[in-house]
Parts: C-alpha cells; structure tokens; sequence
C-alpha cells in the first residue's frame, strides 16, 4: 500500500506542477472534445485510447502527445518508486484518471471492453 501511494504522491505532484508539460492545452481540448464525442477513453493502463476508430489526424496527434507526456510521468514514478511504468501507470488510472472520468465519457477496466460511466 505505501508503494502504491508514493506512486500516486509522485503522479500528483508532476500533474499539479507541471501541467503544460504534460500536454499543451490545445492537445487536451482535442482530446476532452474526443471524450465528449465518445471516441476517445481512459484505459486501466493510465493511458488514452480510441473507444472507435477515427480519421481524425488532429485527435490522433493529441491523444498520442497526452499519451507521451503521461509515459514520461510514469517513468518518473516508476523510477522514484522502484516499480515497473506499467504498475506506474495503473495505480496512476486508478487513483487519479479514474475518478477525473466524466459522466458519459467512456473507459476500459483491465481485461474489460469499453464502459460509458
């Protein structure tokens, strides 16, 4: 449990310092627009996917800059905390992204398929 909250400690701090280094602002309207739409989700990984398919190179470009920015953080938590980025990036969806997930928006639990909450 204390790795778990160290982990979380660390991916809140570099969110809430950082946030322009994470992802530039017109990333994020992109992707809340996606959201918003149903095209993009949270996953259980801590990373965005597309809950369908789009043509859209825009969204693409802002979902794989989000996606960076938080594989940077993850690595950053990892390596603070002696994990694996993946264990990062979980304990990241569950105790942060996850309740950041609006109503209507769309998520995908480990070993689930696409939810609208």
């Amino acid at each position: 449990m204390s790795d778990r909250f160290n982990i979380t400690a660390a991916v809140l701090a570099a969110l809430a310092m950082t946030p322009a280094a994470a992802y530039a602002m017109d990333a994020k309207s992109a992707v809340d627009a996606g959201k918003a739409a149903g095209i993009v989700g949270e996953q259980a990984d801590g990373f965005l996917g597309f809950v369908k398919p789009s043509s859209d190179s825009a969204l693409k470009a802002a979902v794989d800059e989000i996606n960076q920015g938080r594989a940077a953080l993850y690595r950053q938590a990892a390596a603070k905390n002696g994990v694996s980025v993946e264990a990062a990036g979980a304990s990241a969806y569950t105790t942060v992204v996850q309740a950041r997930i609006k109503p209507g928006e769309f998520y995908k639990p480990a070993g689930g398929g696409w939810v609208r909450k």
